[in-house]
């Protein structure tokens, strides 16, 4: 079986009847858990190679969980337009269990990438195949506003860490999120006049205060560090796409300080696991050669991905080789138990890149 068959086959096997993408089904760190930031690019991934009904699933059980929770929305908006303070704890969370409530574990909850993910990925699967999801206007109404109120707020980072940051991988999903919801057309006048607005107000701020000197996109805002979520900034989130100066000079850079041997690190201090190369990085940076015209240098990451898969043909998060810091990789092993596979997350992202190169078996 193609890597491309068996992605879809794990993906569809173990989405959940609610709809929901499980992050990985045995790690125990992530198990039962699914979330918006994973569970989008996995839906693009099915998305993209006719897996219809599966990614519509999942995108009307973001809308439920989403739009469930929009009194709380409303409540924690209306306070920080009185001025009080919302914590961190008081937002909505990063992750979910299968059925679409808040889980009981300690958890760095408080993301809101994983909003503006959501809502990007809707409006391309709605692109695609010519049809609206039923039952998402609450949802996409909800995240909107969410993200319209708090988009200025430091929180956690794609990887759980830094809350007191405003990362820039955050401030370009949130505008790829918001210029979506406007697209998706379900937005009343003065949400998309807000969302327009807060839409305006990152690109200013990413371009005063999150480029470095050298003329790539920062870590995070006051930080001259990469990390390897800035690529979805150029592709697929336009932040500044393909062929413009800045995003040019990130994947660059990103490419010539994370990228070894076909593999892709988070950032140059991670010690997750003693800090190994990412899948699913790899199908970013790939993503962004295709989208540049790179097709050989695209074809080798997708390459490089497939040849970490298991005998079984099951992609993990990340590998041990060639670790940043190798010393640390044993006091994870212990904590969580081996890395997480599958990850369904790679399996998503080896399938958009494959399907962005043509490769379809």
């Amino acid at each position: 079986m193609s890597l491309v068959a068996h992605s879809l086959d794990v993906i569809k096997s173990l989405q959940a009847p609610t709809g929901a993408y499980p992050a990985s089904p045995t790690f125990s760190a992530y198990r039962g858990y699914s979330w918006l930031r994973d569970g989008a690019f996995i839906a693009e991934g099915v998305s993209r190679h006719g897996d219809v009904a599966g990614a519509d699933a999942f995108h009307a059980w973001c809308a439920r969980v989403v739009g469930d929770r929009a009194g709380q929305v409303d409540t924690l908006v209306s306070r920080a337009e009185r001025g009080e303070v919302v914590s961190a704890a008081e937002m909505l969370p990063t992750r979910f269990t299968l059925d679409g409530v808040d889980g009981d574990d300690d958890w760095w909850d408080f993301q809101l990438d994983g909003y503006g993910t959501w809502l990007w990925a809707l409006r391309e699967h709605v692109v695609r195949h010519g049809g609206a999801v039923a039952g998402v206007e609450k949802g996409v109404r909800t995240a909107a506003r969410y993200l319209t109120a708090f988009w200025q707020v430091p929180c956690y980072d794609w990887w759980e860490e830094h809350v007191e940051h405003r990362h820039v991988a955050t401030l370009g999903s949130i505008h790829a999120g918001l210029r979506a919801a406007v697209a998706l057309g379900v937005l009343s006048a003065t949400e998309s006049a807000a969302a327009a607005e807060a839409v305006e107000g990152i690109a200013g701020l990413v371009e005063r205060d999150g480029l470095a000197e050298e003329g790539h996109l920062r870590k995070w805002l006051g930080s001259d560090a990469v990390d390897g979520s800035l690529l979805a900034c150029v592709e697929p989130f336009g932040l500044y796409p393909a062929g413009h100066p800045a995003g040019e000079a990130t994947v660059a850079e990103v490419e010539r300080q994370l990228a070894r041997d076909g593999g892709v690190y988070r950032y140059l201090d991670d010690t997750f696991y003693g800090g190994g190369r990412w899948v699913l990085l790899a199908g970013f940076l790939g993503w962004n050669h295709a989208r540049a015209g790179r097709r050989d240098e695209a074809v080798r990451y997708l390459e490089w991905m497939a040849a970490q898969a298991t005998p079984e043909g099951d992609l993990p998060e990340q590998v041990p080789g060639l670790l940043l810091a190798p010393d640390r990789r044993q006091e994870w092993l212990d904590r969580w138990g081996p890395v997480a596979t599958p990850l369904l997350w790679s399996h998503g992202m080896y399938l958009i890149l494959a399907d962005e190169l043509g490769v379809t078996a």
